[in-house]
């Protein structure tokens, strides 16, 4: 009760409330000297518990100062909330979980959405065991007169549903089902998206949640297929393709008029819309028997649909600079370079996407977008083709291969293109039906890797490392020249996209062929020579993936003196220039390894250098991990005595928690533990010691 009352009765310091005031008027200030002022003094602030009553009092309580500022203090909280939960004080922890209800009503949409998120964020510290009245102030407000109160707290409802709704108990579950499914009937579109936003956050997480509540929900779900709000669509194609996963038995009777419904949705003007109605198709693959049965007579409508989603739009060739056709001497930036490992075939590793991943997220994959990393409409329209190829197998080419000639022939070089990425994608599900069909394909793709336009050549790489099997088929020793001879001259294209996909489909012939690379291996070391020479760091590290693949497929044939001697001069050069730091050294020293294994014994010359650097690396990495864990314990301590961390702590925290200590673990556990005891007895005793202390190694 004393809580609560210090809770209502807290007022802030007028000179206090002046001075955060004026600093997060300051902190808008374009100069760059008034800013680092401004950083170092919330810094400080920081530190100081009381700080989270005046920013939280400044975001709810003082609707007369500007909505920027109101919600940059807002933001801040949140981001101290984030920060520093656990070394707030308990009473501080109570006063915030009831003043942020302050605004959640708020004229402001921003300012409601910002209280929204400060709720989430606290939740998802807290959960609703240490937050018992969360659920119910919540749903309290669902019967406020005021539209604010109702957006503001449906709004922090859908975002911790959206964050944690596995959190919930069964009993919470149903709460909060309840009211957001009558909400879809609401007069405002903002709150039937967000409703529906959050029960199908609720299906994704707890799936099981919403069958007690599963005949209203359909009753409500089904009534917004006219809905107008663009955002409610969205939705809706999100919920449908839920049900399809989850609850099929529930829309079984419905799933013609609902197929209908999301192949009309697939072509929405809205790609956020269209993205979650192409989504169904693949859901709907999962289940065979169900899809061929619904979808054999939508086929001659949906495949072109698809294949039209494949296409690359204007936006999506800007944003890619597809236009750009020679690249091959700018410099990659920090954020495009991804991890990358070759996976040796002894170990199982196989080539399967379009741009050279191992495989695991191959739908993930289809459409060649190296660039870009986020999943899109032209992706999963390729990866639905892909999963529907698989369900119906080669009868479906009755309707796809009249609309597959139309897109290869035309003169639109996007439509084309298109068509060159749904032959790869159908080749897994179609093969023997495209069988007779390579004989005209496959000069038509090596053809291709020739096109004038970068993104036609890409995919043709691509496409064609679907199909290289037909090269080593007896007959095509000419074809097999042919691919070959084009997929190394686009190793050293003047595009780095192009480059790209070709090293990656290179590395899946090398993979098909084996041996039949044996009478070319001259030409392909020195393309690879050539390739160390030109190539940025990206393409650097799929390029050891091909060198690797190499050497697993052609073995101690690799040892020929001349093409040994050629092949290892960059390599060595590498391994000599790059730190231990370089994110490259890790795909070299995989690729190091495949090539150690198939010269066998005429790696010998090259053994004394790589044994001493990879013992040097190892000890270097170890004494890294060990003095950060050290550096993290000491820093936990210190942060604990002080009670408020400072942002450096949290700052030095970031950055000395390596991943090398997992690494360490993975290593141990991987070679066991008489290889591992073996292997460091040649380091120095403090560092053993160190070893087993810190991580029990």
């Amino acid at each position: 009760m004393a809580q609560l009352m210090d809770v209502a009765q807290w007022q802030p310091s007028e000179d206090d409330l002046r001075q955060v005031i004026i600093l997060l008027q300051n902190s808008q200030a374009p100069d760059s000297t008034t800013q680092k002022e401004v950083q170092k003094a919330l810094d400080e602030l920081n530190t100081k518990p009381e700080f989270s009553r005046y920013l939280v009092y400044v975001l709810g309580e003082l609707p007369g100062q500007p909505e920027p500022l109101r919600a940059l203090s807002g933001l801040l909280l949140k981001n101290t909330i984030r920060q520093r939960w656990q070394f707030l004080p308990p009473e501080i922890h109570e006063f915030l979980k009831i003043r942020c209800f302050t605004a959640i009503g708020d004229e402001s949409p921003l300012i409601r959405a910002t209280v929204g998120i400060i709720i989430t964020t606290i939740f998802n510290y807290e959960g609703t065991a240490n937050w018992p009245a969360l659920l119910p102030t919540l749903l309290a407000l669902f019967q406020s007169q005021n539209y604010n109160d109702i957006e503001g707290a449906l709004g922090a409802l859908q975002k911790m549903c959206e964050d944690s709704a596995e959190r919930f108990t069964q009993a919470e579950t149903s709460q909060i089902l309840q009211p957001c499914i009558m909400f879809f009937r609401s007069d405002f579109p903002k709150l039937r998206g967000l409703a529906l936003n959050a029960v199908n956050s609720i299906i994704m997480m707890q799936s099981e949640a919403i069958s007690d509540h599963i005949d209203p929900f359909l009753a409500n779900l089904f009534s917004l297929g006219q809905d107008p709000d663009k955002e409610v669509q969205r939705q809706l194609c999100r919920a449908l393709t839920l049900l399809l996963e989850c609850h099929m038995g529930k829309i079984e009777p419905q799933l013609p008029e609902i197929a209908e419904f999301m192949l009309l949705k697939t072509q929405d003007e809205s790609v956020d819309t269209a993205l979650e109605a192409c989504e169904f198709w693949l859901a709907f693959a999962e289940n065979q028997d169900d899809c061929k049965r619904v979808l054999e007579p939508l086929l001659p409508k949906l495949f072109p649909v698809l294949l039209k989603c494949m296409r690359y739009t204007a936006d999506d060739i800007a944003m890619m600079k597809g236009d750009i056709e020679d690249d091959a001497n700018v410099p990659d930036r920090e954020c495009d370079i991804k991890p990358r490992f070759h996976k040796a075939k002894t170990q199982g590793g196989k080539i399967e996407s379009e741009n050279g991943g191992d495989g695991g997220d191959e739908e993930e994959e289809e459409d060649g977008d190296e660039d870009s990393t986020e999943w899109n409409l032209r992706k999963c329209a390729a990866a639905s083709l892909d999963v529907l190829a698989s369900a119906f197998g080669d009868p479906c080419l009755v309707h796809l291969l009249p609309i597959l000639r139309e897109t290869l022939g035309s003169p639109n070089w996007e439509v084309k293109e298109s068509g060159i990425l749904a032959i790869g994608a159908i080749a897994e599900g179609c093969m023997t039906g495209m069988s007779p069909h390579l004989t005209e394909l496959i000069p038509f793709l090596i053809a291709s890797l020739n096109d004038k336009k970068t993104l036609v050549r890409s995919i043709a790489c691509w496409t064609i490392s679907r199909y290289c099997h037909f090269a080593m088929q007896e007959g095509q020793e000419a074809t097999f020249r042919s691919l070959l001879t084009g997929l190394l001259a686009r190793i050293l294209d003047n595009n780095k996209r192009v480059q790209e996909a070709a090293c990656s489909a290179f590395a899946t012939f090398e993979e098909e062929a084996g041996h039949e690379m044996v009478p070319y291996l001259k030409d392909i070391v020195m393309t690879f020579v050539e390739a160390f020479k030109r190539y940025q760091a990206k393409n650097l590290l799929i390029l050891y993936d091909a060198v690797g693949t190499l050497a697993d497929s052609v073995a101690d044939k690799l040892a020929i003196p001349e093409v040994r001697d050629m092949l290892m001069s960059p390599i060595m050069e590498k391994w000599a220039i790059l730190s231990d730091d370089d994110r490259e050294l890790y795909p070299l020293l995989e690729c190091m390894s495949s090539i150690a294994m198939a010269l066998q014994k005429e790696f010998w010359p090259y053994t004394p250098k790589v044994f001493e650097r990879c013992l040097q690396f190892i000890e270097n990495n170890i004494t890294k991990a060990v003095n950060a864990g050290l550096l993290a314990g000491q820093l936990r301590q210190e942060m604990l005595n002080s009670g408020m961390p400072t942002e450096s702590q949290l700052a030095a925290m970031r950055q000395i928690e390596p991943p090398e200590k997992d690494i360490l673990r993975a290593f141990h556990t991987n070679i066991g533990p008489e290889v591992w005891n073996t292997f460091v007895q040649q380091f120095p005793t403090p560092l053993r010691e160190r070893l087993n202390a810190q991580y029990g190694l």
